[in-house]
């Protein structure tokens, strides 16, 4: 009783195992037969007088605009009951139609597909609406063809259709206004909202409402000013008494702060002498903290069990193979266990108890939750380090088998805004393909046993043997020269190349004989100028490490002479100089491939499954530029030695000769790399779009792609933005199966103004950005992330100005932006609340990639430049390192690529795929502290909130060498660098 009312709340939640608790709250009758809400901050006994004699309910208080937000199948459950309810109380009016539709997809859930006899008697006994049987043919006609779809999905329809009801999540308050009319007042997550009996009059969203207040009776709204609004700057409506008044003023304040904030707000200050006013405020987390919280994965997920009395049957998902997203909890999850190796994973779930059922409202039939731990149950091989993780290696990155041709996913299931998952269909940065036999939700069902392609992966004993000291004593008798450990990473890096040109040498080209799917004169073009160079390096590679056998001892003995690696350097670039034909023709062989893919629908089709495959990790356009790059790595390493060698050496000759050949080669191809970098940039993000066609054009450069939360009639919402030279554009996850992004403006830069705007709408890292046809304002996620958008949006605005083209033409596909600021913003909400119903152009509707770089800047909520992704280019890095888990004992050794921001794990070099990744865009990199006792030398510690990995080199070289390369992908180039970075590629 003198616990505040959090505490109860809590306690409620937690015998829910309910997770996503913050949208709802307790609500009960006061003394004067008021309905309100528990107040979290105040002690129970203060609120509630007569406990015994008070009913308290358990309820949704707070309705987000998507319900795709709501990460849990729990939660959802939860939501689906409330609606259920509100129909049942009169409370969601809606049309007979739409009504039918609603109750039908509650009576799927509960005694499962249609007989109509069954239903019938069903609907005889449960009354869902009042006048029900008027609708009941409608009813039994709309659940026929709900046939094949399990619990959870109707939970997910029946959202669906709710949420674009005008009286979703509305509790309507009596008032009068000013002349005296009845009207009822609501509160949305949108702002305030007028209603004459059941139909909205006015609404008054967040961003026009500078003042709420209440005096005795009268409501008080205070608005910003506007010049072009007809409203007074404070409206007033007369409520039925004082605490009436307070307790809606109450219920707006927790919404303004929930769906507007980023943070719990402050206390404020007790003041000294007296108190003037309320001083109520907002507990708990906001949406967005709500949002962060699941996205991190920072809780245990924990299934629930539905009890479904009335249905006489579970369909089999064995059954039911075109369900890839379907869910139904009590199913065992045995076939969805993935494996490295012999060891298995614990799917987790497969065995429930049953625990006691929560009453979430008086009388309800149907499901009902109870909380499920986790237990192998029957999978007896479960390997030790995989059957209790901890909470960093929860969350994986696996391998899974693939087929050839992937299944297609099932329609729009949800944006997961704030979801860890980037894809569940992805294995690495191009996302593989789960197998038949694997039970994935994708987007539906994000609280089933998910893997992160975010977090870095757990490799158990069998994929990857664990090692201590065991080979302390051989390292120490390598070499300890630096120049040893630079040809090493000659040798290292060079394995990496060769497996990246057997890509398009090896599996491409023989994918691309089986199935006649590109023109010859495109095959001769790339396939014969990418053989010469896979045999030459080949070669070159063996030379590289007979030289390092010797240097070791390992072939002969130590002798002095072979302790160098400029001589093999330099023969090698001269010999490459016979090659440079073929490396002029890779620009050329890029262009024809995308010309080619643009011309032919079958040719798209083809290389977008090859990209599926696992041993394309990476964009396969990249992999055609990959020798253009490897000439810069040449310049790098030679660049090294000549520094670490004196004059005097009897290797500075040789590497001083290679390092003037391979500067001549570079500077040669300098300039179409920078063109070619930005072409297949354009590319990559074109496959990422949808909404526009000509995102390609000649003169149109990528600047920085990232997310910004963008303030409309809703609220904060988060927005995928887009720099060129010429236009920004800002988009949104997608609901489709194809996991992009559609555009949903763009504003040319020509004539645009941009200005922080923090103190004028009281959001954090704010700026307006003013074009001549839109204004839009967006909020950055940190600081140093604003200052970034400024700084380049503002020289892209420079650019703009100094171009010879003035008004650029909208890219195709997109309507035309010339609405005032209002207008847009009404069309933006519009347009986001049909985004599920959209479907444009069916035919892209295919597996996608689900880990590119702009899911991981999207879910990381970051930001990288076209300068990032240039850095990047040079900072690539291979070879062996031993890696620990925070709360484990014991190193794993994996051969590591570092490429693309991204870390790719194999178990040797010989393999053909990655078996995980982690993306380090948001990562920190530092050295681990001495409380942290690793106890080893040349360990380095990458972070992510609550994600904490161990890395140990062999060296002190190659440690600096790998701090250095992973330092360039968790921390973003600054303006200043671009210049300096520039500079510095002209030779």
């Amino acid at each position: 009783q003198r616990a505040p009312g959090k505490v109860l709340l809590d306690a409620v939640c937690n015998h829910l195992n309910l997770v996503e608790g913050d949208y709802f709250g307790l609500e009960f009758p006061d003394h004067k037969k008021i309905t309100v809400w528990l107040d979290l901050l105040k002690p129970i006994v203060k609120q509630i007088r007569r406990p015994k004699h008070v009913v308290v309910k358990f309820v949704v208080k707070f309705f987000p605009p998507d319900h795709t937000q709501l990460q849990e199948e729990l939660t959802r459950y939860l939501f689906a009951l409330q609606v259920k309810q509100d129909l049942a109380q009169g409370r969601l009016t809606c049309n007979d139609s739409s009504a039918a539709l609603l109750i039908s997809h509650i009576v799927q859930s509960e005694i499962g597909d249609f007989d109509e006899a069954l239903d019938r008697e069903h609907l005889a006994k449960n009354k869902y609406i009042p006048q029900q049987d008027a609708l009941e043919d409608k009813i039994v006609e709309f659940h026929h063809n709900h046939i094949g779809q399990t619990p959870a999905e109707s939970d997910f329809q029946l959202l669906e259709i709710a949420r674009r009801l005008e009286m979703y999540g509305i509790r309507l308050h009596p008032a009068k206004d000013r002349e005296g009319t009845k009207i009822n007042l609501a509160v949305a997550n949108t702002g305030i909202l007028v209603f004459q009996g059941f139909t909205k009059i006015n609404a008054f969203n967040w961003a026009k409402v500078r003042k709420l207040s209440f005096k005795r009776k009268r409501f008080l709204i205070k608005l910003r000013p506007d010049a072009n609004s007809a409203y007074q700057d404070t409206l007033e409506f007369l409520m039925a008494s004082r605490d009436f008044c307070k307790s809606f003023w109450k219920i707006c304040v927790e919404h303004h702060a929930f769906f507007r904030l980023f943070e719990e707000p402050k206390p404020k200050p007790k003041p000294v002498l007296f108190s003037r006013g309320s001083s109520f405020r907002f507990s708990g987390r906001t949406q967005k903290q709500v949002l962060d919280y699941v996205k991190e994965g920072g809780h245990k997920k924990v299934q629930f069990e539905r009890k479904h009395s009335k249905i006489h049957s579970v369909r089999s998902l064995a059954s039911q193979p075109t369900e890839l997203n379907s869910e139904v909890p009590e199913q065992s999850q045995q076939s969805a266990s993935l494996t490295f190796g012999e060891g298995a994973e614990s799917p987790g779930g497969q065995s429930c108890q049953q625990g006691k059922e929560p009453k979430v409202s008086p009388g309800e039939p149907g499901s009902r939750p109870s909380p499920a731990p986790r237990s192998p149950a029957g999978n007896k091989e479960v390997d030790a380090a995989a059957s209790a993780p901890t909470e960093e290696e929860e969350e994986v990155v696996k391998d899974r088998t693939q087929q050839s041709k992937p299944q297609p996913p099932q329609p729009s299931t949800g944006s997961l805004t704030g979801s860890p998952h980037l894809s569940e269909l992805s294995v690495n940065s191009q996302g593989g393909v789960a197998p038949a036999h694997v039970t994935l939700s994708p987007n539906l069902s994000p609280d089933t046993k998910q893997t992160s392609p975010l977090i870095s992966p757990l490799l158990n004993d069998q994929a990857c043997p664990r090692t201590d000291d065991e080979d302390e004593g051989r390292r120490k008798r390598f070499p300890t020269d630096k120049a040893y450990f630079i040809a090493k990473e000659v040798s290292t890096t060079e394995r990496t190349y060769l497996k990246d040109l057997e890509v398009i040498t090896s599996w491409f080209q023989s994918t691309v004989s089986k199935e006649d799917a590109m023109p010859e004169t495109l095959k001769s073009l790339i396939f014969p100028n990418f053989e010469p160079l896979h045999k030459f390096h080949t070669n070159f590679l063996k030379e590289v490490e007979q030289r390092l056998a010797l240097w070791e001892g390992r072939s002969n003995a130590q002798i002095r002479d072979y302790q160098r690696i400029g001589d093999v350097m330099l023969k090698n670039i001269q010999g490459m100089k016979h090659l440079a034909a073929h490396l002029w023709k890779h620009s050329e062989a890029l262009e024809a491939l995308e010309n080619g893919i643009k011309s032919s629908r079958r040719l798209e089709n083809f290389c977008r499954d090859f990209e599926l495959q696992k041993v394309c990790y990476l964009p396969l356009n990249t992999f055609l530029l990959r020798p253009l790059h490897r000439l810069m790595h040449y310049k790098q390493v030679l660049e090294r030695l000549c520094k670490h060698h004196p004059p005097s050496h009897a290797d500075f000759r040789d590497c001083r000769a290679a390092l003037a050949e391979i500067t001549e080669m570079v500077a040669q191809l300098h300039g179409t790399m920078i063109k070619m970098e930005n072409f297949q940039k354009l590319h990559e993000l074109k496959k990422d779009l949808i909404g526009i066609d000509n995102l390609v054009v000649p003169g149109r450069e990528f600047i920085r792609l990232g997310s910004l939360s963008k303030l409309s009639g809703k609220g904060l919402q988060q927005r995928m933005f887009f720099l060129f030279n010429d236009v920004l554009l800002y988009t949104s996850r997608g609901l489709t199966a194809s996991n992009q992004f559609k555009v949903h403006g763009q504003l040319p830069l020509y004539g645009m103004t941009i200005e922080e705007s923090e103190d004028e709408w009281g959001v954090p890292h704010c700026l307006t950005l003013r074009g001549q046809r839109q204004s839009i304002i967006v909020a950055a996620s940190s600081r140093s992330e604003m200052e970034k958008w400024v700084e380049d949006i503002q020289m892209a605005i420079d650019l703009a100005e100094k171009s010879s083209s003035p008004a650029p033409e909208f890219l195709a596909s997109s309507p035309p932006d010339n609405k005032s600021p209002d207008e847009a913003t009404a069309a933006d909400q519009e347009s986001e609340d049909d985004l599920s119903a959209s479907r444009t152009s069916l035919e892209r509707q295919a597996p996608h990639r689900g880990n590119t770089m702009v899911h991981v800047c999207w879910h990381r909520n970051t930001s990288v430049s076209m300068v990032d992704f240039s850095i990047a280019v040079e900072n690539q890095l291979s070879g062996n390192l031993l890696r620990k888990f925070k709360n484990s004992n014991g190193w794993q050794k994996l051969w590591v690529v570092f490429t693309n921001f991204c870390l790719f794990f194999y178990k040797s070099h010989q393999d053909n795929h990655p078996l995980a990744s982690l993306p380090l865009l948001g990562y920190s990199l530092t050295i681990p502290s001495e409380s942290e006792n690793i106890h080893k030398d040349y360990v380095f510690k990458l972070h992510f909130k609550s994600h904490v990995y161990y890395f140990r080199a062999e060296s002190e070289y190659t440690f600096e060498r790998w701090m250095e390369v992973i330092r360039s992908a968790t921390s973003s180039a600054s303006r200043a660098h671009v210049l300096s970075h520039k500079e510095s590629l002209v030779y």
